[in-house]
C-alpha cells in the first residue's frame, strides 16, 4: 500500500497528489510514468511522473478527472493509501547537451512538461516555455513554469487570461523573428501536438512529442498505444509505453493515432457514469 502524503486541486477537474514511494523516487526521471491501482479490484492506469523528491522519497502525480479510475482516485485524501504504484517506466526524456530549448504544454499535459522544463533549467539550459489552456478556469502550474523558464508565454483560447490564441502563435512569432532552439518538446492533446509539429517543421529544429495521451495498459500488451511512424520512407510500428513515450514528432502519423483514441470515448463515458452512480449509492 502507498500512502498519499499530500493532495491539492489545481483547478476544478485536475488534482495533484504526492505519494510515499521511495523506491520509485530514487530512480525517477522526467518523461517517465508509473502504473497505479486505486484498490485491489481497480484497473491499472498509467500516469506520468509530475515530480519527485529523492530525499523525502515522494513522487508527484497530476491527473484529470475524466474516467472511472481517476474519479475513484480523486475521492482519496491525504493519509489514505492506494493499492499499487509501480515504476518508473518508459524512457526518460533526453535532456543532456542542449543549450536552448522550447517546451510547449497544453492543458493537463503541462503536468508532464513541467519536470522536463525543470530538468533543463537545472542543467543550465535557456528554457522558453509556452503553456496553453482553453480558458482561465483550466489554468495550472503557471508559477511553477515561471520559476524554471527564462521566457514564458501563457495562452488561452478564449483570451480570459494571458494572450488569446493557441500555443502555435508565439512559436510562429519567434521563428519569424529568427529565434532558434536546439529542440522543441511538446506535450498535450494529440491535435495540439500535430499543429506544433507542423509549425516547427519548416525550421528543421528537432521536435519531440510525448505520446502519453494514447497509453492505456502501460506495458505494451494491450496494443492500444500502437503508433505508426513514417521513417525513411517506411511505415514502422512502435508502442508508446515501451518504445517511448517520447518520439520524433516528424515521424508520427497523428491522424491514425487520433482515430484510434476516439474508439474508446463511449466506453470511457459509460464507465465514468457507472462509477459516479456507484459512489453516489455508497454515500
Amino acid at each position: 500500500m502507498y500512502k498519499i502524503l499530500e493532495k491539492r486541486y489545481l483547478n476544478d477537474t485536475v488534482a495533484e497528489m504526492k505519494i510515499d514511494a521511495p523506491l520509485v523516487a530514487a530512480k525517477a526521471e522526467p518523461g517517465q510514468f508509473i502504473i497505479l491501482r486505486v484498490d485491489e479490484e481497480g484497473e491499472r492506469i498509467p500516469l506520468t511522473i509530475a515530480g519527485y523528491d529523492r530525499e523525502k522519497g515522494s513522487v508527484s502525480i497530476i491527473f484529470q478527472i475524466v474516467g472511472a479510475t481517476t474519479k475513484a482516485l480523486s475521492r482519496k485524501e491525504a493519509g489514505d493509501c492506494i493499492e499499487d504504484f509501480v515504476g518508473p517506466l518508459g524512457r526518460a526524456t533526453e535532456t543532456e547537451g542542449k543549450k536552448r530549448v522550447c517546451i510547449v504544454g497544453g492543458g493537463v499535459g503541462c503536468a508532464i512538461a513541467l519536470p522536463v522544463a525543470k530538468k533543463f533549467h537545472e542543467l543550465g539550459a535557456e528554457v522558453t516555455s509556452v503553456i496553453g489552456f482553453r480558458s482561465k478556469d483550466l489554468l495550472i502550474l503557471e508559477d511553477e513554469f515561471r520559476a524554471v523558464s527564462d521566457k514564458l508565454f501563457v495562452m488561452t483560447d478564449d483570451g480570459t487570461y494571458g494572450e488569446k490564441g493557441n500555443v502555435c502563435a508565439p512559436l510562429e512569432r519567434m521563428f519569424a523573428a529568427g529565434e532558434t532552439f536546439d529542440e522543441v518538446i511538446t506535450i498535450g492533446p494529440l491535435i495540439m501536438m500535430k499543429f506544433v509539429v507542423a509549425a516547427v517543421r519548416p525550421t528543421g529544429i528537432p521536435c519531440t512529442v510525448s505520446m502519453n495521451p494514447i497509453m492505456i495498459d502501460g506495458t505494451g500488451m494491450c496494443g492500444g498505444c500502437r503508433l505508426t511512424l513514417n521513417r525513411d520512407g517506411e511505415r514502422v510500428t512502435k508502442f508508446a509505453c515501451v518504445d517511448g513515450p517520447d518520439f520524433n514528432g516528424y515521424e508520427i502519423d497523428f491522424d491514425e493515432a487520433m482515430r484510434r483514441g476516439a474508439m474508446y470515448r463511449d466506453f470511457e463515458r459509460r464507465a465514468y457514469d457507472k462509477a459516479c452512480n456507484l459512489l453516489k449509492e455508497g454515500e
